[in-house]
């Protein structure tokens, strides 16, 4: 990455941010003209949007039949905490951690539940920790893709059919655009602004047979708020996973997320989805490939991501800075695209090691992706003559 003069081609659509991430191509406020707004989420009408929000989720991600869907607060956070506080303790549980939101749970389960019988899988940014070594016979706590380190789990062949435990699985940078082995999860959460840029403060909780018997054959040590209940004198409230939300959703953003479930459909569904989510990352790893000056935060090909893509810079002259000193120049690096108005919000996450994150959902084109690639060169090497001149 040698050039210092301005690419002639912008991206068409500069939102690359990881999360609210990029609205479908197309869209547009038109698109919110049927929202129910105004009326009750327990009106008939609102009922059957958040049961069409419902099915929709259920025929895009291809969810089992007699896998439970519902809509519930707080966004993923909300529904991997509901499913952590309401189905753990009933016997042992292995949390698996490479990035931040993993550790997160790892945090809240053994600070905030402070479970007795808890083991602690790591692995640094960029790598997957030993799936081996999990024991199945004991409840499983983990992300599908690392959002913030961009690397994912293969597929779901680490997941044996016969486990005894429950699989708790955080999917929310994954589902829509990575093909989820629903068979070997027992929970899956996932959020309405990632993958299909939906807005945010809604959350999707999926449950398998196995989890609702465990909900509903076992009770916890603790309170549970209600906003965090999911059975009723023993038995699973059927209404959350019928339309009837626990507290009051936004009925604005239920029908953005109607619109953005009905245009992955026009694509072609899930296929289509992961499709599009591939395509963009290509073009990034062909890029990479002759670019030295980067490279991928997961050295691994099969674990790296196609949606939250991290990289970092391999150049001697950024590489050898202090973590101080790297982070200052991606602040500048991306001040620069922002600037030009040709990439928003894309430096790593704040917890990850210095570096950029691309997200590269099905919402975002292809076409944009490789518009954005020579405005990288252009920065790289404004910033580093910034910095030789300040040495």
């Amino acid at each position: 990455m040698t050039t210092t003069q301005k690419p002639g081609l912008r991206p068409a659509n500069p939102h690359f941010s990881s999360g609210p991430c990029a609205k479908r191509p197309g869209w547009s406020p038109a698109a919110l003209e049927n929202a129910a707004l105004g009326r009750s989420h327990r009106a008939k009408i609102g009922k059957a949007k958040l049961e069409q929000a419902i099915d929709l989720t259920r025929e895009v991600l291809e969810v089992p039949a007699d896998y439970r869907i519902g809509i519930v607060p707080a966004s993923d956070t909300g529904a991997i905490e509901m499913a952590l506080w309401s189905l753990l303790g009933e016997r042992g549980v292995d949390m698996v951690a490479w990035e931040s939101f993993g550790e997160g749970w790892v945090t809240d389960v053994v600070k905030q539940l402070r479970l007795a019988d808890v083991r602690v899988i790591r692995a640094p940014y960029g790598e997957l920790p030993d799936l081996g070594g999990i024991d199945f016979d004991r409840d499983v706590v983990f992300t599908w893709n690392g959002t913030t380190s961009g690397v994912r789990v293969p597929n779901g062949g680490f997941i044996p059919a016969d486990r005894k435990g429950l699989t708790i699985c955080d999917a929310t940078s994954a589902a829509f655009a990575q093909k989820l082995d629903f068979a070997k999860l027992d929970v899956v959460t996932f959020s309405w602004q990632k993958a299909l840029g939906g807005e945010g403060a809604h959350g999707m909780l999926i449950l398998s047979p196995r989890a609702v018997a465990r909900l509903e054959s076992y009770k916890p040590a603790w309170p549970l708020p209600k906003i965090f209940r999911l059975t009723s004198n023993g038995k699973l409230i059927e209404g959350i996973f019928k339309g009837e939300t626990i507290n009051t959703p936004s009925m604005l953003c239920v029908e953005d997320y109607i619109d953005a479930l009905e245009w992955a459909q026009s694509i072609g569904g899930l296929d289509g989805l992961v499709a599009r989510a591939d395509a963009n990352t290509r073009a990034i790893s062909d890029w990479v490939a002759k670019t030295p000056a980067v490279e991928f935060l997961a050295s691994v090909e099969e674990t790296r991501s196609n949606t939250s893509v991290c990289l970092r810079f391999a150049d001697p002259a950024v590489a050898g800075l202090d973590d101080a000193g790297q982070q200052a120049f991606v602040k500048g690096f991306v001040a620069l695209l922002e600037a030009e108005k040709v990439a928003y919000d894309i430096a790593g996450y704040r917890d990850a090691p210095p570096g950029l994150r691309i997200w590269c959902g099905a919402t975002v084109e292809t076409a944009d992706v490789a518009a954005l690639l020579p405005w990288l060169a252009w920065a790289f090497a404004t910033q580093k003559a910034t910095l030789k001149a300040a040495a």
